[in-house]
């Protein structure tokens, strides 16, 4: 049978009779909001604003204080991460990424699994060319394996080259996930901070205003007020992280640093003759001292703004960027994952989520769902060729709260393409992913054999009705520990996989050697960013 249903444009709501949106998260994951933009600046970078001159210079002696007792900038010495928080149960497992049962991703599921995650008879994957005898719907150019219709697969494949395609692998959790609720603890940025996450200018960076950053929530766990997301969506976002005052204004940039040196070496002065009252008084001084050198520091490597601006970098926006002008200036998801990703990858941030909108796409045609995943296709590829384009790792996570399901109808529209309509919400039929770029080579599967390879490839996996076996991992039946899964990956890039128990006391993913079945590839990096593998 088929359908011909009107679909819903990209960024037209969704609108439903049996559910409506009653909080900031359901009227994100309908489309309904896209959010707006609040960003602060501390008092100290209220000094520094529209720079015109060079960047000037820290003196020795300030310098030397700044390394040895402020304990010098963030910097970034993990592995970028960005997250996309596609709000409100996007498709994954299936039309997008292949998830298999116990073999690993290519052990393929039932004809009745598979039209479950909107795959028709003629489009599962084990379908086999009569001449050649190979299946003709799998695409494993990022490593990962994908149905070559994925409309994630089409947008990613948009916007990368051939070289940054070749340095890509990925690894996919199937995993339940509550429908349509703000109670799902997907977002992992925090556990990525206690894993050694910083950055020179923000910790973290999200779209969305929210305690996570993300639509979704954040372990509880892993929550640190101290370095809760500054929100992100849009240029001015990036470039107001500095541009908030106007001393640089009135003054040269070098004169801003040494005014501010000056500051410091007053109030050193003063402080070295009182006494503040305040137990722990070497501290409070410290904080005061720091707080002069660090701003003096800021003003001198990011004193004009507009160096962080993400319109006027042309490996982001322009003919040779990985967006154009046209796509920048005309569709909001662009300018915020391009903003985003100019924090993330350049490390001056140490990860950020980027939330998609309108992803609770049951809307009883298919090609509704299939435009939206194009869109985030083509942000997920523009994030992964700017890393490419910056020499930078990148570890890049995808998921959603909740799933779809199709009843066994097909759209024949130009859009819908004979796929299966999303007839409805299924937690059942969920799963996240991640993707791994190294600009070294791509990474490798943990395992001896291709057979053990592709356990490491999809941790966990699936019935052969198309339904999540809930006893396949520890991530399977709980998100709290989806997110631990996904920090664990993420440690064991960079060679400290053996200090998650004493970073997560209280995890739960069991003994070392069940941690091992969990964790997708070979490390990539000895411990930091100055040692790879």
């Amino acid at each position: 049978m088929t359908t011909r249903k009107r679909f819903k444009q990209l960024d037209e709501p969704l609108l439903y009779g049996d559910h409506r949106p009653l909080s900031r998260r359901s009227f994100i994951a309908q489309g309904l909001s896209a959010g707006v933009a609040s960003v602060m600046g501390g008092s100290v970078l209220g000094l520094f604003a529209n720079p015109h001159k060079a960047a000037a210079a820290l003196s020795d002696d300030v310098a030397q204080v700044l390394n040895n007792t402020c304990g010098g900038i963030s910097s970034a010495n993990r592995i970028p991460f960005i997250c996309f928080d596609l709000a409100g149960g996007a498709n994954m497992a299936g039309s997008n990424v292949l998830v298999g049962k116990q073999g690993g991703q290519l052990d393929f599921l039932s004809t009745g699994g598979y039209s479950k995650q909107g795959l028709p008879g003629d489009m599962i994957p084990q379908v086999a060319d009569a001449d050649t005898g190979a299946t003709d719907f799998v695409d494993t150019q990022l490593g990962l394996a994908f149905h070559s219709d994925s409309q994630f697969l089409a947008g990613i494949m948009e916007k990368l080259g051939p070289d940054t395609a070749a340095r890509i692998n990925g690894a996919v959790i199937p995993a339940r996930s509550e429908n349509d609720t703000g109670n799902n603890p997907h977002n992992p940025m925090y556990g990525i901070h206690v894993a050694g996450g910083d950055g020179e200018l923000v910790t973290l960076v999200g779209s969305s205003s929210s305690e996570s950053g993300g639509n979704s929530q954040s372990p509880m766990s892993m929550i640190n007020p101290e370095v809760r997301p500054t929100k992100v969506d849009r240029s001015s976002d990036v470039t107001g992280l500095v541009d908030t005052g106007d001393l640089v204004g009135l003054l040269s940039q070098q004169d801003t640093v040494a005014v501010m040196e000056s500051i410091y070496r007053i109030s050193d002065q003063k402080l070295g003759s009182v006494d503040t009252q305040i137990t722990a008084d070497d501290v409070v001084k410290d904080l005061v001292r720091c707080g002069y050198i660090k701003a003096a520091d800021l003003a001198d490597r990011f004193g004009n703004p507009q160096g962080l601006d993400p319109a006027a970098d042309p490996d982001l926006v322009g003919a040779d960027g990985v967006f154009s002008v046209d796509e920048f200036n005309s569709d909001r998801e662009f300018e915020k994952t391009a903003s985003i990703a100019k924090l993330v990858i350049n490390g001056y941030s140490a990860a950020g989520t980027i939330t998609m909108g309108g992803y609770d796409y049951h809307t009883g045609d298919r090609a509704t769902g299939e435009l939206r995943d194009l869109r985030a296709g083509r942000c997920m590829g523009a994030c992964l060729e700017y890393a490419h384009r910056k020499g930078k790792p990148l570890m890049m996570y995808v998921y959603s709260d909740g799933s779809v399901f199709s009843n066994g109808m097909v759209d024949n529209s130009v859009e819908g393409r004979g796929k299966g309509v999303w007839t409805g919400d299924n937690q059942q039929t969920a799963a996240s992913f991640f993707l791994v770029y190294n600009p070294g080579m791509r990474a490798i599967l943990m395992g001896g054999s291709p057979d053990e390879q592709a356990l490491h490839q999809q941790i966990g996996y699936m019935r052969d009705s198309g339904d999540v076996e809930t006893s396949s991992s520890p991530a399977a039946n709980n998100v709290n520990l989806l997110v631990e899964t996904v920090v664990l990956n993420f440690l064991a890039l960079h060679n400290l996989h053996g200090e998650f128990e004493n970073l997560f006391p209280s995890h739960g993913l069991g003994n070392g050697a069940s941690r091992d079945t969990l964790t997708a590839f070979e490390p990539i990096f000895n411990g930091s960013l100055s040692n790879p593998v």
